[in-house]
């Protein structure tokens, strides 16, 4: 349930458990690029050059939709 300001506004509650939050315990949204098997940072993955655009992330003049014109993917790596 909201309230008003004092220009008569709704104003949200603040959420006590909301996870917008930010902080070294929060969740965040990680936004992937369609070259990425998975987000950042999780084990068996490393950084590698995007292969449509050969790490310049542009094609044709634009950003590179496979790597979010990044020039760099995120792909699983050989392990034993």
């Amino acid at each position: 349930m909201g309230t008003t300001d004092s220009g008569g506004a709704n104003v949200a509650n603040t959420d006590r458990n909301s996870t917008s939050k930010t902080g070294p315990d929060s969740p965040t949204e990680v936004r992937l690029n369609p070259g990425d098997v998975a987000p950042p940072g999780t084990p068996g993955t490393g950084e590698d050059v995007c292969p449509q655009c050969h790490g310049s992330g542009k094609l044709q003049g634009q950003p590179c939709q496979n790597c979010g014109g990044t020039g760099k993917v995120i792909k699983g790596i050989a392990g034993g």
